[in-house]
């Protein structure tokens, strides 16, 4: 006699949600077998550019630099003639001693914001360009328009100009002699000459050579640092070292437009903390030497940058700060150790501004190359090309040009700050832009590789600083006066109109110029002697 074994409730339920989750699976493999590896890899993957990795890190110097160069590297853009000579501006912008430091902190945390998403951008592209990179990366339509945007801006303001500027001034001023302006203006030029000599034709002692000013630079602002605190501990001539501090806040502006100058002047002293982006295809391992030598280089500044301040009111008063001009650092030296320290600092200062000149065209005149490599320039193989020594010599020269002429056409004293806040203003558009990208690309391709992630409220906080930097240049100051002789909304006006300039460039080139001569514009790919991969646009004639 058999007997039939009925299921009980609880095996019938898992065999169903068996059975559910097998069609589920089913589903699944099905939709996503509607897409090939290719096109799975490619929803996944970022891209920049027309150029493969491969080819866009094809020719040059090749890897040859390590954590402790990438590293100073930072260190020498970022310390370069900011901390000697803008916090007198700073200072006359915000009205006192707590606010200017105030502003320090801030650019300092902003710095920092900046850096990590860098971080997250370069450790997803390796590849030298910088912002040109997660632009492109970011924004794909319409084509080009990115690139030539960034393009304009970077050939038109990326000059070495004002640390020349600072070298000829502190040279002069450690001789202790009168000069001409015209005198004053051949030493900048010949500081410029030397420092793209160097880099064209020596291109791997200039690494060194960089190397040992970012230590020398270093040992400069530690030797301030610790001379402020002798000055605090009342072991020097200093009647009142702690006047500046009490009171810290009085006299602070209520306004919003100087504190957007002064912002923009602290962060113009940050500046060098996106430097190793723009030469990522010359770092070892990049994403590991990335996330090591960027926090490193802005912490080490930022503390050595505050505490430099803090040196600077211990021996002077917020009005005497103010009204040093470039040359805050020698008039501290100055009031602590006599004239003839203030001197000697001078020539260090100077040597400083050089160091700072010779990391800003090494990093310029690759992201030149970078630009050049997309082909939206007049004779892009020129720029693209590394002949004869691996440097990117047409970059450097692309980058030597407006400093040249920067340095022979702008009258020293007030147009160094201008300078500075000219060159901020579509500096903060560019930022504001990759930062809006990386959210963009969060959403558009959640799943591309990231060997470092953002903490998005970082990243937040970053384009909220860029905002303000945005806006505030355009409220009425006190008086309605700037810190300079120019009105005060002239210096955003100019940045925007730069930027202007490329878009009409963007439509002359892509739309207008095709239209007028009945052609179309195709794109080509060559190869340059040196193994540089250039893209280039051809006209294809309409029938």
């Amino acid at each position: 006699m058999s007997s039939t074994i009925q299921p009980s409730n609880r095996d019938a339920n898992i065999a169903m949600s068996d059975l559910k989750r097998h069609n589920l699976e089913i589903q699944r493999a099905v939709t996503q077998s509607t897409f090939s590896p290719d096109e799975n890899e490619k929803n996944n993957s970022v891209e920049a550019g027309e150029l493969t990795f491969a080819e866009d890190t094809a020719g040059g110097l090749g890897r040859h630099l390590g954590v402790f160069s990438t590293t100073f590297l930072i260190i020498g853009r970022i310390i370069g003639s900011g901390i000697f000579s803008t916090p007198s501006s700073i200072t006359k912008s915000t009205g006192s001693v707590g606010a200017a430091m105030f502003m320090w902190v801030i650019g300092f945390i902003i710095s920092m914001a900046g850096l990590f998403v860098w971080l997250e951008f370069g450790c997803m592209i390796p590849r030298s360009g910088g912002e040109k990179v997660y632009l492109e990366a970011s924004y794909r339509r319409p084509r080009h328009m990115t690139s030539i945007l960034f393009a304009i801006q970077s050939v038109l303001l990326g000059f070495s100009a004002t640390g020349c500027i600072t070298f000829a001034s502190n040279i002069v001023l450690a001789a202790d002699t009168k000069v001409s302006e015209h005198t004053s203006r051949g030493i900048a030029g010949a500081a410029m000459v030397f420092v793209a000599f160097m880099h064209g034709l020596t291109p791997k002692l200039g690494v060194k050579v960089m190397n040992v000013v970012g230590v020398l630079k270093i040992g400069i602002v530690v030797f301030i640092v610790v001379t402020g605190w002798v000055v605090l501990g009342g072991g020097t001539r200093i009647k009142d070292p702690h006047a500046s501090f009490r009171n810290a806040f009085e006299g602070s502006v209520r306004h919003s437009n100087p504190y957007a100058t002064a912002l923009y002047k602290v962060l113009s002293s940050f500046a060098g903390w996106s430097n190793a982006a723009y030469i990522l295809n010359e770092v070892k391992n990049p994403v590991r030497t990335l996330k090591i030598a960027g926090p490193l280089a802005v912490t080490t500044c930022g503390l050595l940058y505050i505490f430099a301040n803090i040196s600077y009111y211990s021996a002077a008063t917020p009005a005497e700060v103010s009204a040093s001009g470039v040359t805050v650092a020698s008039f501290f030296m100055m009031k602590v150790f006599g004239k003839t320290a203030s001197r000697v600092l001078s020539v260090f200062v100077g040597i400083s501004a050089l160091g700072n000149v010779m990391t800003v065209t090494y990093a310029h005149a690759r992201v030149n190359q970078e630009i050049a490599k997309e082909g939206v320039l007049p004779f892009s193989s020129f720029w693209a090309s590394t002949w004869p020594m691996g440097a990117p010599t047409g970059g450097l020269f692309l980058h030597f040009v407006p400093s040249i002429i920067m340095i022979t056409a702008i009258p020293f004293g007030d147009a160094y700050n201008f300078i500075i806040d000219v060159e901020g203003y579509p500096r903060a558009i560019v930022f504001f832009s990759v930062v809006v990208g990386l959210f963009l690309l969060r959403w558009k391709k959640p799943f591309a590789e990231r060997p470092f992630r953002v903490f998005l409220p970082i990243a937040g906080f970053f384009l909220v600083g860029q905002s303000f930097l945005l806006v505030a240049p355009f409220l009425r100051p006190p008086g309605g006066k700037g810190d300079t002789s120019q009105p005060y909304w002239a210096y955003p006006l100019v940045g925007i109109g730069v930027m202007i300039l490329g878009l009409v460039y963007y439509v002359i080139l892509v739309h207008i110029l095709p239209k007028m001569g009945n052609y179309s514009l195709k794109r080509e790919k060559i190869v340059l002697a040196d193994g540089t991969h250039v893209m280039k646009f051809v006209k294809s004639k309409e029938e």
